[in-house]
């Protein structure tokens, strides 16, 4: 990894980076091809584990692939599971 980080070695870097966010009345069609172009630039992107983890943070915006709504559908996921596991075993103990 270099100095700047692990958006320096980012496949995006030095894209124009309307196509990770959408514009204002953005027709259906069109996002879709945005969309489109961003997730193949993403799927051959060296440092998605680390654009996923900062897209997390983020409320708007395509990281490593994802869409805002589907970091928020995973997040929603991912809470569900760790309340299931809290639930069949409330007090932690390893099986």
């Amino acid at each position: 990894m270099t100095a700047g980080g692990w958006r320096d070695e980012a496949a995006c870097l030095g894209e124009d980076t309307g196509l990770f966010f959408a514009p204002d009345g953005e027709r259906e069609t069109a996002r879709i091809r945005r969309e489109t172009r961003a997730r193949a630039l993403c799927a051959r992107c060296p440092v998605t584990g680390d654009c996923m983890a900062f897209g997390a943070t983020q409320r708007y915006g395509i990281y490593a692939g994802e869409t805002e709504n589907e970091r928020r559908a995973r997040r929603r996921r991912e809470l569900r599971r760790a309340a299931t596991a809290r639930r069949r075993d409330p007090e932690g103990a390893v099986a």
